[in-house]
């Protein structure tokens, strides 16, 4: 596939022909990730957006004392890092890979220059913040609505998508931060699942035994 047609698989870019596309296809570049590698930190200037083509990357923020809460997990084919080419802010959290990753690297500049010559095609990116707020919306929702073990089940389910076996992709630590509860109250709440017979664990693998009790326990 070649970058222009992986550009157009993104919704954010799905409109746009080659002639459009060529610009930002010039200026951009590959990056390939470590674990642990940290693409930017909250207030950093920020002058490029980020698709993920393969591997996960973690978007957070920490705490004066060091504690981290996930706000999003990043994965191949979703973009991250645009916010500040419409505000002209500095970083509002920390993006750091979870594991080996690449991502398409895209200056702000021909993007800004697309937009400023053809504004009909925001209405795409006011769609794409739609979804995203929405999706803060849930979140908060959760928080304000769900104890930390519903919270988890949710969480799970996330994670295994339509799979009943799943290992998970970030660490415990990582899952605490994004659940945003303690270490030990998340796992409690894994021990749980796994002692009502609704979940069983060999290793790093899970495998969901009820999935009804589960979904009933996330709302």
């Amino acid at each position: 596939m070649t970058t222009a047609d992986f550009l157009r698989s993104i919704d954010m870019f799905s409109e746009l022909d080659d002639a459009m596309l060529e610009p930002i296809v010039d200026q951009s570049k590959t990056l390939d990730l470590q674990r642990g590698d940290v693409l930017f930190q909250s207030g950093d200037d920020s002058s490029d957006l980020y698709i993920v083509t393969h591997g996960r990357i973690a978007i957070g923020n920490r705490s004066f004392d060091g504690r981290e809460s996930l706000v999003a997990l990043m994965e191949s084919g979703d973009l991250f890092g645009e916010m500040p080419l419409f505000s002209n802010d500095g970083r509002s959290a920390e993006a750091r890979a979870l594991e080996e990753s690449s991502v398409v690297v895209i200056p702000y500049q021909p993007v800004k220059d697309l937009y400023d010559e053809n504004p009909s095609l925001l209405w795409r990116v006011v769609e794409m913040l739609v979804s995203r707020l929405k999706s803060t919306d849930i979140a908060l929702a959760d928080t304000m609505f769900l104890d930390v073990t519903g919270r988890t089940a949710k969480r799970l389910l996330e994670m295994a998508g339509e799979s009943d076996e799943f290992q998970l992709p970030i660490t415990q630590e990582e899952l605490a931060g994004m659940i945003g509860a303690s270490r030990e109250r998340v796992n409690k709440s894994i021990s749980s699942f796994i002692k009502l017979g609704w979940l069983s664990q060999s290793g790093e693998k899970y495998i969901i035994l009820d999935r009804k009790q589960l979904e009933i326990r996330s709302t």
